[in-house]
């Protein structure tokens, strides 16, 4: 059984390792690693002892082989490989075990350690360590059949110096391994024996002085300054064992690093530290060494007198002037001021012949001026301003580097509002610039004092200032704020509007680049939000509103947009309200419908999101919301304005909850602005904007419908003329575009129970009213109102007659019966009823009673120039029956009627032939 398991292993793994060979997929071939990696660790030597030991052997040795030769042309990882090599190091060692040939034995030490090694390279030490200690083993038995096989001692000399380069490699592997794994004892242990071998083996000396470094730099990595200080020892003692083979900068640079671990391990180590980085500098001298001896000099309470010693031994050294300098300011920044500043003094005199002598000049200033000590300060400040005027010139970068020094000194006064001690540097500060034009930014340094004067109210001094700032720059922001706040200051608001348009002009700059104008908008906007603040501060509202005004159109910010409007209205809004119809108001009107007009996107942008049901938001929009709404009530003379507020409210009204009193605004203002859009309409001077005005406004008719269904669920409305409107508006529309769906639409407008008389006669106006031309539309309006009227008990006489007259007008313009719409003897019957209620009814219009004499009596005539006698005779007679019924004007009318009916009975007499 145990045969045939182990046939069946081994020949699963040749399958496998065959398939890998000739495998060129690196997706397969990782799986086939994977697989053998897995598969041989449940393999052991007893399974496969059946096996043929050159079998395995080729096996083992040609998957190594593939190893070395495919890694770079698969690009298999480190990983990879090494299982690879794990698997054929393991084939390897089952094959003949105790009585391996000495050539095994060698392969087999070969593949453990490399093995060994390639696990510990890619960081799992704790399966290295079992390849090595096999490759120790071998080594062992190495030695034995060397030793017995060699003839004379020479040989076996040699055969040991070679074992033991193999065993001196072992150990070092070994220790990698152990410091990989934090075990620092057996890492010592074997670094130690390493460093005994190295009397035999001198040759390794430069590598075990590399590998202990490596040791010291990876755990005081690891903050372990104990282990480190250890490895760091032993590189530099091996270090010094071959000095042909380890250069004086390595060692030296092996000595800074175990003085700075000796210093971060314990104070008590500070001796230790100054003896390293001492031993390190006299192997070789650099200017990192010297600052470290410094920094530990500084770590400690090292007394003056040392000090000075060590800069002294700087400057003896020959080092820089950069060095020296970046010493000092070391030993300024760690309170050693005294010895600070005589060095300095020192490097003053010993490098004053250098070109660079100006960087030390201005140190000193810096630290003097850091120490406030000014008057020091301006002293050497006076030589460099000489010097620089008499041929010892400071380069471009040092210039600057002087008026950085000033201008903090200047701001730190500025910061404790000592206004006039900031003066003082920033006067220095242009006294240099009219030595040297090569660096400040002349422009900024008036505008810096510019505000220095305007905090003194120095006001002319300031104009001076900012008018010299102007000349150098005229474009700049930060300019014109100066420029805005004097003149605010001064109460100028003509100056100070002018100050801020040209932002203004800027972002309206379209032609230039986007990043141009994007680069910019930032600077702009904040310098109108501080205008803004700084106008209302100094009681500016005129300015103030302007700056807000700009504001609003322009910044990106939401909550910025939101502010500076309700900054705006809060200013504006009240003033307008008290200021009488006026060019001046409908200006100020405007320019409020404009801001909310700019600005409503980004409001819409801002309710419009996840937060906008929330209070804070919901808050904002009824606030937009009343403004826009009191606004519009404002602009009931300016139907069109009045439109366009109401229509904001009502877009800022759907981010607030939809109660009744929402409900109700919402619907108030889509009934104004259908009425006034139905009213431009009617004035449109052309066609399209008339079609415009009227889609817009039934889009408006169907949003307020819906509104309306919604708000009579909420109460009783039935006193709300809302539907009666909505119908009239449709209406309105349908007819004058000439809609196709007119009849339909009316034929629910029939049925409706509360449609008013009143209502009936305007739709019958409409249906007439150009370009809309229904009369079939307008009489059964005006006869269902007719109706209604008399339907009443009491009836209203006055609307009765205008209905009358409307009616009768339409059936008979001018005289003439309209037979289309209505036959003669209907048109009888309507003059019939208007009599009869006449004459039971008080207060029917006497005009109106007239009127219907002269319709009746022209429509006798007309009858006669028709040949139609009777009929003629029959009118012309109502007309004296209305005549019967006159009141004042009856005595003017009937002699007049009764002389022109006897005319006319005459000449009806002297007509012969038939009448009708």
């Amino acid at each position: 059984m145990i045969k045939f398991t182990a046939l069946l292993s081994f020949i699963v793994i040749s399958e496998i390792v065959e398939n890998l060979i000739v495998e060129d997929s690196s997706f397969m071939v990782r799986e086939a690693i994977d697989r053998l990696f897995v598969d041989i660790a449940i393999i052991n030597s007893e399974c496969m002892a059946v096996i043929q030991d050159s079998e395995l052997e080729e096996m083992a040795v040609n998957l190594w082989n593939w190893a070395v030769t495919k890694k770079t042309a698969l690009g298999l990882s480190e990983e990879q490989i090494a299982k690879v090599r794990h698997v054929a190091c393991k084939l390897e060692c089952m094959c003949e075990g105790s009585a391996a040939s000495e050539e095994a034995i060698r392969r087999q030490i070969l593949m453990n350690i490399n093995t060994g090694k390639g696990w510990v390279d890619v960081g799992n030490a704790m399966i290295a360590d079992e390849f090595f200690q096999a490759a120790m083993a071998g080594l062992e038995k190495l030695y034995v059949i060397l030793i017995q096989s060699c003839p004379t001692e020479v040989h076996v000399t040699m055969q040991k110096t070679a074992t033991e380069w193999e065993v001196f490699r072992v150990l070092a592997y070994q220790a990698e391994s152990a410091v990989a794994q934090e075990d620092f004892r057996r890492a010592s242990t074997c670094i130690l024996h390493c460093k005994d071998m190295l009397m035999r083996l001198p040759n390794l000396t430069g590598y075990l002085h590399i590998l202990c470094h490596s040791f010291g730099v990876q755990t005081y990595k690891l903050n372990k300054y104990e282990q480190s200080s250890f490895w760091l020892s032993q590189s530099y003692d091996i270090g010094k064992m071959d000095k042909s083979c380890v250069q004086p900068t390595m060692l030296a640079k092996v000595l800074r690093l175990l003085a700075t671990a000796y210093v971060d391990l314990d104070d008590k180590e500070y001796y230790k530290a100054l003896i390293a980085v001492n031993l390190a500098n006299k192997e070789h001298l650099t200017e990192a060494g010297l600052s470290l001896k410094m920094k530990i000099l500084l770590k400690y309470k090292t007394a003056n007198e040392e000090f000075l010693a060590a800069v002294m031994e700087i400057l003896h050294r020959g080092m820089s002037l950069d060095f020296c300098l970046h010493i000092a300011k070391l030993l300024m920044d760690h309170e050693r001021e005294s010895v600070g500043f005589y060095f300095l003094k020192i490097i003053c005199e010993h490098f004053k012949s250098s070109e660079n002598i100006g960087k030390a000049l201005l140190l000193h200033v810096d630290m003097l001026l850091q120490r406030k000590e000014e008057l020091l300060a301006m002293e050497k400040i006076e030589e460099i301003i000489i010097g620089h005027q008499t041929g010892r010139q400071l380069t471009r970068e040092l210039v600057g580097y002087l008026h950085n020094i000033l201008w903090k000194k200047a701001a730190q006064h500025f910061q404790v509002q000592d206004y006039g001690a900031a003066l003082h540097w920033y006067h220095c500060s242009l006294r240099f610039y009219a030595c040297d034009q090569t660096y400040v930014d002349l422009a900024k340094l008036q505008r810096n004092m510019a505000s220095c004067y305007m905090h003194l109210e120095q006001f002319d001094k300031a104009k001076e200032a900012v008018t010299e700032a102007e000349r150098c720059d005229p474009t700049n922001l930060f300019t014109k704020f100066y420029v805005f706040k004097i003149a605010v200051l001064e109460g100028n608001s003509d100056t100070a509007l002018q100050a801020i348009t040209p932002s203004e002009n800027l972002l309206r700059a379209e032609e230039q680049e986007e990043n141009v104008v994007l680069k910019y908008r930032g600077l702009v906007v904040m310098f109108l939000n501080l205008a803004a603040q700084f106008a209302l501060k100094n009681g500016q509202h005129i300015v103030a509103g302007k700056a807000l005004e700009y504001l609003a159109q322009y910044a990106e910010d939401r909550q910025q947009v939101l502010t500076a409007l309700k900054c705006l209205f809060r200013l504006v809004v009240p003033s307008v309200s008290q200021m009488p119809e006026s060019e001046n108001k409908k200006k100020e009107i405007d320019r409020l419908l404009t801001c909310f007009s700019t600005a409503l996107p980004k409001l819409v942008q801002y309710f419009d999101g996840e937060a906008s049901t929330s209070g804070l938001t919901i808050n904002e929009a009824q606030w937009f919301r009343k403004i826009a709404w009191n606004l519009a009530v404002q602009c009931i003379n300016d139907p069109v304005t009045m439109r366009d507020f109401f229509i904001i409210s009502y877009k800022l009204s759907q981010f607030c909850p939809s109660d009744q009193a929402i409900l109700i605004a919402q619907k108030t203002c889509l009934l104004v602005a259908s009425a006034v859009d139905l009213g431009q309409g009617r004035k449109a001077s052309t066609t399209s904007e008339q079609v415009m005005l009227l889609n817009r406004a039934l889009e408006q008719i169907h949003k307020c419908r819906d509104i309306w269904n919604l708000l009579k669920e909420t109460g009783d409305f039935s006193g709300d003329p809302c539907e009666t409107l909505l119908l009239l508006y449709e209406f309105e529309v349908k007819a004058k575009m000439n809609d196709p769906l007119l009849d339909s639409f009316l034929e629910s407008v029939w049925e409706l129970p509360h449609l008013g008389s009143g209502t009936l006669e305007t739709i019958a106006s409409l249906a007439m009213e150009m370009p809309a031309h229904y009369p079939s539309i307008a009489l059964k309006a005006l006869k269902k109102a007719v109706f209604l009227y008399k339907k009443k008990e009491s009836v209203d006489v006055l609307r009765y007659s205008k209905c009358m007259h409307s009616l009768i007008n339409l059936l008979v313009p001018d005289g003439v019966v309209n037979k289309e719409l209505c036959p003669l003897e209907e048109v009888w019957g309507y003059f019939e009823d208007a009599l009869s209620l006449i004459r039971h009814t008080e207060g029917y219009p006497e005009m109106e009673i007239l009127w219907l004499m002269v319709k009746s009596w022209n429509l006798g005539v007309f009858m006669y120039s028709r040949n139609n006698y009777m009929s003629s005779e029959k009118w012309c007679g109502l007309a004296l029956r209305f005549v019967d019924q006159l009141g004042s004007l009856k005595r003017n009318c009937e002699t007049q009627m009764n002389v022109l009916y006897s005319e006319l009975v005459e000449a009806l007499d002297k007509k012969k032939g038939p009448t009708c």
